[in-house]
This record gives C-alpha cells, structure tokens and sequence, in this order.
C-alpha cells in the first residue's frame, strides 16, 4: 500500500477530463503553487497532479486561484521499449481535494439546500 502524502498551494490551471484506451479510463490534470508552511514566494513551486476514474469529478467545485489542501498517493512504473533506455514515470494520484481559507469551514453548494425532514412524532412504535 502506498503513503499518502498532503500538500497545500493555490490553483494554477485545471484540465478537462480526458478519457483513454478503449475501456473508458478517465483522467484529468491540474496543477498547484505550494504555498503552505516552508514555501518561499519569491521561489514559487509548481506541482502537477491528477486525478483518475470517479475522482476527476473533484475539481467540479473548484477554480484557478482557490487555495486547497490536496492529499494524493505517490506512484510511479517503469517503461522498457527495445532498444532504447529504460524510463521511471513518477505521479502524484491526488484523491481528495479540501478548500483552505474563509469557506473552508462551509458545505458544498450542492448540500447547502438540503433540509433535513421535519421530525414526525406521530409514529406508530
């Protein structure tokens, strides 16, 4: 099982989902200025990370220049072709992704109309 790791930063760009191959595989791209404790601003650090299958869906309620704190899995495989080098592709597989800031305490607009149902103390039991 892999670690997972957390990072903190202001959203920098965010891609479409893209799918792949013939069985449907989803992917979507974005990328992060790390602006949590230790980052120097006149040094920004940029970091691309994605996300894969259902969880491209979780940069639906997001924009370029919120700041969030992004938890992912570090995950990488070789690649042999004939004749040629062997290559490591590293990734950041992100899984979830909370707001930082002012609104971080709030719910998501979709679960902000809901009401709990009246209580109805007129049960049979």
């Amino acid at each position: 099982m892999s670690k997972s790791f957390e990072a903190q930063g202001i959203i920098h760009s965010i891609d479409q989902t893209r799918e792949y191959g013939q069985n449907g595989f989803t992917k979507r791209e974005f990328v992060i200025k790390l602006s949590g404790e230790g980052e120097n601003p006149d040094y920004p650090n940029y970091v691309a990370l994605e996300l894969i299958k259902d969880k491209c869906a979780l940069m639906d309620n997001y924009q370029v220049g919120d700041e969030v704190q992004v938890t992912f899995n570090l995950s990488g495989r070789l690649w042999n072709a004939p004749g040629k080098p062997e290559k490591c592709f590293t990734s950041l597989q992100a899984w979830k992704v909370d707001r930082v800031g002012n609104d971080a305490g709030q719910a998501p607009t979709f679960a902000q109309d809901f009401a709990p149902p009246a209580y109805d103390d007129d049960v049979p039991f």
